[in-house]
């Protein structure tokens, strides 16, 4: 199939929300397309739109109806062809996509674990009891109550710079941000401590980032091909499947971690009370042709395991 290149008087228009971080995704898989076609930066259009979760800033996630709010609006734009592709951070996307969209392009994953951010670098351990931590993640609340019940978490939603910002003004004492969204704003200046897979895993499909299309746009597919990174794609595959069996969205305490080595892959989960009073984890190894199946089955064991009413809001 010969591709259609993006020219100047027809460019690729690439759609994003606006904050930094998003734009920043957005810019790197515009650079990644002009170096795989050899194609100047005029031949691309950076679309930037306002989604529900950018506008409503004071009430959570939860209470907002989860995941789909940095979303909604761009696949709006994207089935009306007013975009020709979007650029997504992969862990804020609902497993199914609308009809006549598809998400099977992922950009090679950036660090996937959470980073730990106080003023003065402390480790989570050195807060002391009745320490205020700021967080809008119901996993990151469950998963630091679990570990430090004494602790109080309040909501902290924004941007990255706004989270520090709050931090700075004394909102809290510490936040937690994700290490890829550190990395990719080039945030080196900010102190942080790196929360292992033991200590904490991430949310599922953090780090990665996706980009969708319309289905039918054999163009857009073909350029979109030579971007894909099969290691990353495998690891969403299973993962992704963990969280559409737990029919994962804001208002449930899940983590997820794949991690893929030769024809192998490895799947860490867990699921907690929405208290942080129980976590129930499980760890299995797997060929990669089985990803999605891998996840099907962890999710199974571990919805088996907790019960009925486990995810019930405490």
């Amino acid at each position: 199939m010969t591709v259609t290149l993006p020219t100047p008087a027809a460019p690729l228009k690439i759609g994003t929300r606006g904050s930094p971080l998003a734009l920043a995704q957005a810019y790197e898989t515009r650079s990644r397309l002009m170096t795989a076609f050899d194609l100047p930066e005029d031949v691309f259009e950076i679309v930037t739109i306002s989604t529900r979760g950018d506008r409503v800033q004071d009430r959570s996630l939860r209470e907002l109806g989860g995941k789909g709010l940095f979303s909604k609006e761009i696949e709006e734009f994207l089935l009306t062809g007013e975009i020709d592709i979007a650029v997504h951070s992969t862990k804020d996307m609902s497993v199914m996509q609308p009809k006549g969209l598809i998400l099977d392009t992922y950009l090679p994953r950036e660090n996937p674990f959470d980073a730990f951010i106080t003023l003065d670098g402390k480790a989570l351990a050195d807060l002391p009891l009745g320490a205020v931590v700021g967080s809008s993640s119901l996993r990151r609340k469950a998963q630091l109550l679990n570990k430090r019940p004494d602790l109080t978490v309040v909501e902290f939603r924004g941007s990255v710079q706004t989270r520090l910002q709050k931090l700075e003004e004394g909102v809290a004492e510490a936040t937690f941000l994700a290490m890829a969204g550190l990395n990719r704003l080039g945030y080196d200046h900010v102190p942080r401590r790196a929360v292992t897979a033991e200590e904490m895993l991430p949310a599922v499909a953090q780090g990665a980032i996706s980009i969708e299309r319309r289905e039918d746009d054999a163009t857009v597919a073909k350029m979109l091909s030579a971007l894909h990174d099969v290691k990353t794609g495998q690891a969403m595959a299973c993962e992704r499947a963990f969280l559409a069996k737990l029919d994962g969205s804001c208002q449930t305490p899940i983590a997820g971690l794949a991690e893929v080595e030769g024809g192998t892959i490895r799947l860490r989960g867990e699921i907690l009370r929405t208290d942080g009073s129980e976590s129930l984890t499980d760890d299995m190894s797997g060929a990669v042709e089985d990803a999605a199946a891998m996840g099907v089955e962890m999710a199974t064991k571990l919805l088996e395991r907790a019960g009925t009413g486990f995810f019930d809001w405490k």
